[in-house]
């Protein structure tokens, strides 16, 4: 996300917990060489959090193993961030759904952030994020997330987190590979409904044919209406991790450039599926780039 809307040209902060050591020396680093300014991020804990992604192909799917007990930010407390400090100058909170997955610090720690946030009024989006391999510490996601969105304005997620972080079913055959638009317009309601704060959630759509060939898109509701997003068809996948952080960039960007709400979301949908060409985490797809594929440029000819 950070360095996603660094290369889109925002001066971006990144707000964590990181060890003093050489490992968390190469991730700030790493961060920085992107233009994302590091100096807030708390320097404490004994290690980072780590995973291991085993990647799939044709008809066997990708594996995530996480390994993220005891890391720095999953043993950070609230009172550990300053967060008049951390927020000073910010016109837009940014977080995820993975971070109160951690540990119930972790959890009241991120309750805190966004309520901060919203007190001074910045305005805050939630990427809901569910990985049911992370809820271990005793709490669902249905208890925590939905009190962490009822501080947010903007939220963005998958049918499945919909489900899993705010208990709002979607009426689809995810395992059939179809995503029929009625059933989507239908949960984006009832998550407007439940959470009268939100002034916008957005749902990406993933048509898995395989492991290696997706259809990917996104829907879009605010308190007018009902957008559906383009559709890729992406054959060939170099890497899908990170296409929904791709995408929740691509969402911020889109809305301060355009100012239009179904123009940020054709955006979105663009920057994210640009994102499953390029290896790693980071998507590294200028602005450039995203607005020639929503032009039409999608034949992957040489530049030259």
């Amino acid at each position: 996300m950070a360095v996603s809307l660094a290369i889109f040209g925002h001066r971006v902060r990144y707000i964590s917990v990181c060890p003093p050591n050489e490992v968390g020396d190469a991730a700030v680093s790493e961060l920085r060489k992107w233009g994302v300014e590091t100096d807030l991020i708390l320097r404490q804990g004994k290690r980072l959090g780590i995973y291991f992604a085993e990647t799939g192909a044709n008809q066997r799917p990708s594996k995530v193993i996480y390994d993220r007990e005891h890391s720095a930010i999953s043993e950070a407390k609230v009172g550990a961030i300053d967060w008049d400090a951390a927020l000073a100058g910010i016109d837009w909170f940014h977080t995820t759904g993975i971070t109160p997955a951690l540990s119930p610090s972790a959890a009241d720690l991120t309750l805190q952030a966004v309520r901060k946030a919203r007190e001074k009024g910045i305005r805050v989006s939630v990427d809901l994020n569910y990985r049911g391999k992370l809820w271990k510490y005793g709490k669902t996601a249905l208890e925590v997330m939905g009190e962490i969105i009822r501080s947010a304005d903007v939220a963005v997620g998958n049918e499945e987190d919909c489900q899993k972080s705010l208990g709002i079913p979607v009426e689809a055959d995810i395992e059939s590979g179809s995503l029929p638009l009625a059933a989507y317009e239908k949960l984006t309601a009832g998550v407007l409904d439940v959470f009268p704060n939100l002034g916008l959630v957005a749902i990406t759509l993933r048509e898995s044919r395989s492991a290696d060939r997706n259809i990917w898109s996104a829907v879009l509701r605010n308190r007018e209406r009902f957008c559906p997003g383009p559709r890729y068809e992406i054959t060939d996948i170099v890497d899908r991790i990170g296409g929904g952080d791709a995408f929740a960039a691509g969402l911020i960007h889109g809305l301060d450039l355009f100012g239009d709400d179904e123009k940020a979301l054709a955006f979105a949908v663009a920057a994210s599926c640009l994102k499953h060409s390029l290896p790693g985490d980071f998507n590294l797809a200028s602005e450039s780039d995203v607005l020639a594929l929503m032009k039409g440029e999608k034949s992957g000819r040489v530049q030259r």
